[in-house]
């Protein structure tokens, strides 16, 4: 297969730039695309050549498939990157690619398919002795059908849409009276959020860990394990810590997940870049929860402690060079955690917050990892998720990591919005979090969003005096608003508190 020459990143943001970093290091030429309210975004700078797609919403910009192959014809495009999120799980979209002529950097279309619909994964994977939740093999719509299966499983039970992910399409039972009720509020979910009304039921696993396993695997047969990432600090069932590796698996729980997850790999002929997901319970049981076909947002802390550069990996199987490396030649080295900083509002039930930058300071220092894509001024747009960014630590151990990245939080300025940071900081800092012992009931268990910060408004104008100060002694010109009351977005207000 001839190596990749110019390569289109159909997305936006910090993974855009991620991956149009590696490509160049890879001596490919890049083509971005952007929607109107990116046109000034990092991605489309850092490109070779970029083409606009349409207005801000996504399904005039960034779904818009004919568009994107039609921008790879004209300007001799090799191979698509989707990134995550927008079309990398599309499985149509990865077949309309290579029907072109053109690399998907990804999986294939039929492995995107089997995994994209948990029943089809569920009955894939079960002839690879990789252990699943108990729970029903197909769709179930008959209330009483649902009753008499969770009787037999056991309260509570968890109904799940077959499509999607993000929490959509999932409802927690504790008893037969909430059944039919519940049931008609995943399904009406589902078939809004996927355009698939399908639901199942699974014996609901009360305090977890969420465990996933980064896979890579060639088109030659060959699949190994990078080792997990632990994901168990969750909103609204989506991540928003990660670290690598976890604290709670043993070298031998290791060694067992990780060939489960090759595992699930083999089960659908996976290459390239995949993730296998798995919910443990307090004993240490492990069960098969999903695979997510395509890079993760929390791919970082696995760079870091294997020293692989994964976006570069994709790109390489999808040239279809063997793997150059066994399961034996990798191995752990220090600990990661990455911390996704969003612009949200944590005392307002993480709302999401708009605005502009005003300030815009990252962290630096050793082991101290940010991918972003604003800088000072920009805006953060309504129109998608609201990250502003991935910070990653990296340490000799844990404790480093951890003691690093809240350092780093304490040098991240942003104000103009409300951030995820002082939340960020309270999990490194709690007791359970620190130990080691927690479970994806860690926000609902120990975050009290009307906990008052402590703060008062003559501190708040002084923080931001001093801030102000500092930076024009810097040189920095850009006018910075004073901080008010009416706005409570400083985040020096939440400096304020943590330090």
């Amino acid at each position: 297969m001839p190596k990749i020459k110019k390569v289109l990143v159909a997305n936006r943001g910090e993974i855009a730039l991620r991956v149009i970093r590696s490509a160049k290091e890879l001596g490919i030429k890049t083509v971005a695309v952007y929607s109107e309210v990116d046109r000034s975004s990092l991605h489309v700078r850092l490109a070779d050549e970029a083409v606009l797609l349409g207005p801000a919403p996504s399904k005039e910009s960034y779904l818009k498939e004919d568009k994107i192959l039609a921008v790879c014809k004209e300007l001799g495009v090799d191979a698509i990157h989707p990134g995550y999120g927008f079309l990398s799980e599309n499985a149509g979209f990865a077949e309309k690619v290579e029907k072109e002529g053109i690399v998907f950097i990804g999986p294939s279309p039929a492995s995107i398919s089997t995994m994209g619909d948990k029943l089809a994964a569920k009955q894939a994977v079960s002839k690879f002795d990789v252990p699943l939740v108990p729970g029903t093999d197909k769709a179930i719509a008959d209330v009483d059908e649902a009753i008499a299966i969770a009787e037999e499983i056991g309260y509570p039970v968890m109904i799940k849409a077959s499509a999607g992910g993000g929490g959509k399409g999932m409802r927690i039972v504790e008893n037969p009276g909430e059944i039919k009720e519940q049931m008609e509020r995943a399904i009406s979910e589902a078939d809004s959020a996927f355009g698939d009304g399908s639901v199942f039921i699974e014996k609901y696993i009360a305090s977890p860990k969420h465990i996933e396993f980064q896979i890579l695997g060639d088109k030659h047969g060959n699949t190994v394990h990078l080792f997990e990432r632990d994901c168990s600090v969750q909103r609204r069932h989506q991540k928003v810590i990660e670290e690598a590796p976890s604290a709670f698996l043993d070298e031998e729980l290791r060694a067992k997940m990780g060939q489960a997850a090759i595992g699930v790999a083999k089960s659908c002929d996976y290459y390239g870049a995949g993730t296998v997901e798995f919910i443990m319970d307090e004993k240490k049981n492990f069960y098969f929860l999903e695979m997510n076909t395509r890079l993760q947002v929390e791919h970082p802390v696995t760079e870091q402690i294997t020293g692989l550069d994964l976006v570069k990996e994709q790109i390489r199987i999808a040239e279809g060079e063997k793997l150059s490396f066994t399961q034996e030649d990798l191995s752990i080295s220090g600990h990661s955690i990455e911390v996704r900083v969003y612009a949200e509002d944590p005392r307002n039930n993480f709302l999401p917050d708009i605005g502009t930058l005003h300030t815009y300071i990252r962290p630096q220092g050793i082991g101290v990892r940010v991918d972003d894509a604003f800088e000072q001024g920009m805006e953060i747009p309504i129109h998608y998720d609201p990250m502003i960014a991935k910070l990653v630590t990296f340490g000799a151990d844990r404790d480093e990591a951890r003691s690093r990245m809240v350092r780093a939080i304490g040098e991240y300025f942003v104000i103009g919005v409300k951030t995820t940071l002082d939340f960020s900081k309270e999990v490194m800092d709690h007791p359970s979090f620190v130990s080691g012992d927690f479970s994806t009931n860690f926000v609902a268990e120990h975050y009290d969003p009307e906990e008052p910060l402590g703060t008062d408004e003559k501190e708040i104008e002084i923080g931001a005096m001093v801030i102000r100060k500092l930076l024009e002694e810097n040189g920095n010109s850009r006018p910075i608003p004073p901080t008010s009351k009416k706005e409570g977005n400083s985040n020096w207000r939440l400096r304020m508190r943590n330090d």
